[in-house]
This record gives structure tokens, sequence and C-alpha cells, in this order.
């Protein structure tokens, strides 16, 4: 018993460890960043301009935090490539980012889950609204995607799209307002979060719907899925 004490104890100063490490770099990135960090470790990051106004908020406890930094930094450098481009606006640019934190805490190990919902206009047509989402398996200290979600020997998408398909005639109006080819193509579930009770999944504009539909989520839940997670 007493090596069995010792060695969840080596296991917790470790895990502690391995977080302490990631937060503090991740604090010193919000300022090389140009961000300000607030009592709740989110990192904000804003500028303005006559011709654009740019406002980003990510977390800092996310234990993976490069990807993280690398999308934020390619959200913000790529619309501001764009806006500080020469030639006349339509209107002043602008992009908000917000973040939105999820966690799991179902055994046999819990989740962390963070999703980014971008605002974009850069004087198109239209605006456009867009997500990104990153998972976190803090049992196997890994990522989480939709392959690596599902055991490999099930079919998830046989489950969730009807489910999908169901919730957005609800929500749209429209009979079967989905395509079966786009309802069961893996690559437009890449966006989810996990939750003790669903796996939310997030469809940018335009992505399941017409754009006119806007960005829209729908959450399945875990009573439908469980007996395939990986």
């Amino acid at each position: 018993m007493r090596i069995l004490t010792l060695a969840l104890s080596a296991t917790t100063l470790v895990l502690f460890s391995f977080s302490g490490v990631a937060v503090a770099s991740a604090a010193t990135k919000c300022p090389d960043l140009g961000g300000t960090l607030d009592a709740g470790q989110i990192c904000h990051l804003q500028a303005a301009d006559p011709a654009y106004t740019l406002n980003i908020s990510f977390p800092i406890n996310y234990p993976d935090q490069k990807p993280v930094v690398d999308y934020v930094t390619q959200t913000r450098d790529g619309f501001l490539n764009v806006a500080k481009m020469p030639g006349s606006h339509q209107m002043p640019y602008e992009l908000d980012t917000t973040e939105t934190e999820y966690n799991c805490a179902l055994p046999p190990r819990g989740t962390q889950s963070v999703v980014f919902k971008t605002f974009q206009d850069v004087g198109g047509a239209h605006p456009q609204t867009f997500y990104k989402s990153f998972n976190w398996d803090q049992g196997y200290r890994k990522p989480i995607t939709f392959d690596n979600l599902f055991r490999a020997d099930t079919q998830p998408l046989g489950v969730i799209f009807p489910i999908v398909q169901t919730e957005l005639q609800k929500q749209s109006g429209l009979t079967s307002p989905i395509l079966p080819a786009n309802g069961l193509d893996p690559a437009k579930y890449e966006n989810f979060a996990i939750t003790n009770d669903a796996v939310i999944f997030f469809f940018g504009q335009g992505e399941l719907l017409p754009e006119a539909a806007g960005a829209i989520q729908v959450s399945v839940p875990r009573a439908a899925i469980d007996s395939m997670i990986a």
C-alpha cells in the first residue's frame, strides 16, 4: 500500500509540475503577443485603428498551449495583413474571437476543451462566423480529435448524423436540411467539445446549412454515443 501511495504521489507531482510549466510558459506568451492577462487567466489581445478593430481572448491554463497560441497568432496576423492592405475600406474591418471552456470529469479520465468562436468582417458581401476547437485528454496527456475520440471499430456518424439532422430541422424549419454527403463527412465534425452529458459539435457559417443560417451548434447526448467513445 505504501508503494502505491508513493507512486500516486509521484504521479501527482509530475502532473502538477507539468501544469505549472504550461501555465508559466503561457503567461509569458501573453505579454509577448501584446496581450493583457486578467484574474481569470484569460489573455486579451486588442488592437484598434480607424480601419479596423481586433479583439481576441484565449485561456492560458489550457494544457496544450502551443497549438492554441499558434492558432491565435495566425488568426490575428491573417486579419491584420488583410486590414492593413492599401486600398479603400467599405467600413472598419472587425475581428472578434472569444473562447468558451468545457470540462468532463467522467471516468476513466477527464477531458478539457476550449472552443473559439470568431466573427470576422473584412468588407465582403457578408461577415463570417466560424469555430475552432481544442480538446485534451487529461489521462493520456494528448490531444483528442474526431478520429481518436471513437473506437476504430465503430461508425459514430451513423448515430450522430441523424441527431444533427433532426436538431437542425428544428432550428431551421427545413425538412432534411443536410445532404448525406455533408452530414456523413467526418471533416465537418472536427470542432467539438466534450462535457459530462454530451459532445457538442460546432459548425461554421455555410458548413452544413446555407450561410444565412449563421454559425450553429448541436449537442449530441453522451447516452447515444458513449459505447463508441474510445
